[in-house]
């Protein structure tokens, strides 16, 4: 066998098997001690992905069973949204570190999303389209929601993630949302855009964590004598997101049938494009900065989010309501699937 073939059935038989073995080389399977390396990395993979698994089964078997409504999803929300992940926000970009390279990433995610978008619309110029709010679900990132608790479970720390998202979230309260309202044949202003960002807690989040950040007054406090009571409250609060956050996208997971070929449609041509701007994102950072693992974890999970859940709050969907619904559970399961060789590659 040809060591690249040797190398290729070793990391194979990570997937497959479990080792059992004591230090001293005996078990109950009776598997030789080599397999210890491979117990290790089995450990790390299932580490990660059996909460998510867990939680999103939780969240879907609440809503059958329901074991609470509607207004408990929203509590839920609110309490995620106001309070939890905003902190979460705060943290990761107070901890950020702030270059060149923050800003070069801040321009090519935010333009990449601008392409992306002007390939849903002009399917809609030339009636290629599956809806009228195709593009919307072809651009942007579901990143408070479900990027920060995917990353954070990978890498233990969401700093990283905060990087990519800062042209994300700009893009989603700037571009996206004009063009998005404009659907309606609202009249869009700079002073309505400003006013939706500045009543967003996550919002806020972010912007003090960054002003914070880039003054150095963050590292300051932290570095003080109260700085280990910052970062305890600050973990406190912020500890429940992720699993709340999956128990919630979990519940709302909605599949129509009757709409799949739309949703499918809709779907594999999003992944099309993000493939796209991922490959030539990291092509341009790589090439200026250097490789950076954590970095191309952070960027494989930011573009394989699903677009943000905001759309039905900011538009009236009218007929395309399931449909934008369906198309955005179905995207959602196909990024836990991702996730899965994300987590993978991050620990190879």
């Amino acid at each position: 066998m040809k060591a690249s073939q040797t190398k290729k059935h070793m990391n194979f038989t990570k997937i497959l098997f479990i080792n059992t073995m004591s230090e001293e080389g005996a078990g109950c399977f009776g598997l030789p001690l080599f397999w210890k390396e491979d117990e290790e990395w089995l450990s790390k993979y299932w580490k990660w992905h059996c909460p998510v698994l867990i939680m999103l089964g939780l969240g879907y078997f609440c809503k059958a069973k329901n074991v609470f409504d509607e207004k408990g999803l929203l509590g839920l929300k609110a309490f995620i949204s106001n309070i939890t992940l905003p902190v979460v926000l705060f943290n990761a970009f107070l901890c950020a570190e702030y270059n060149a390279k923050i800003v070069v990433l801040f321009v090519l995610i935010y333009v990449g999303y601008l392409l992306a978008i002007g390939t849903g619309l002009l399917l809609n110029k030339t009636g290629k389209s599956c809806s009228v709010f195709m593009p919307f679900l072809l651009a942007s990132a579901e990143g408070g929601m479900l990027g920060y608790a995917l990353y954070g479970l990978i890498t233990g720390t969401q700093t990283g993630f905060a990087a990519v998202d800062l042209g994300q979230t700009v893009f989603a309260y700037t571009a996206f949302l004009a063009l998005l309202k404009m659907t309606d044949g609202k009249k869009v202003t700079a002073r309505n855009l400003l006013g939706n960002m500045f009543s967003n807690k996550c919002f806020w989040g972010m912007l003090l964590g960054i002003i914070c950040g880039a003054t150095r007054i963050g590292k300051l406090v932290l570095n003080s004598s109260v700085g280990g009571i910052v970062t305890s409250v600050i973990s406190m609060i912020a500890a429940p997101t992720s699993a709340i956050v999956l128990l919630v996208v979990g519940y709302e997971l909605n599949m129509k049938c009757e709409l799949m070929k739309k949703v499918l449609i809709t779907v594999v041509t999003r992944l099309a494009i993000m493939a796209v701007l991922l490959v030539a994102v990291s092509a341009i950072v790589t090439g200026i900065f250097g490789y950076d693992k954590e970095l191309e974890v952070a960027l494989m999970v930011l573009y394989s989010l699903p677009a943000p859940f905001i759309i039905p709050m900011f538009a009236d969907l009218g007929d395309d309501s399931e449909y934008v619904s369906t198309t955005l559970s179905v995207n959602t399961v196909v990024t836990i699937i991702l996730f899965v060789f994300i987590s993978a590659f991050y620990i190879m």
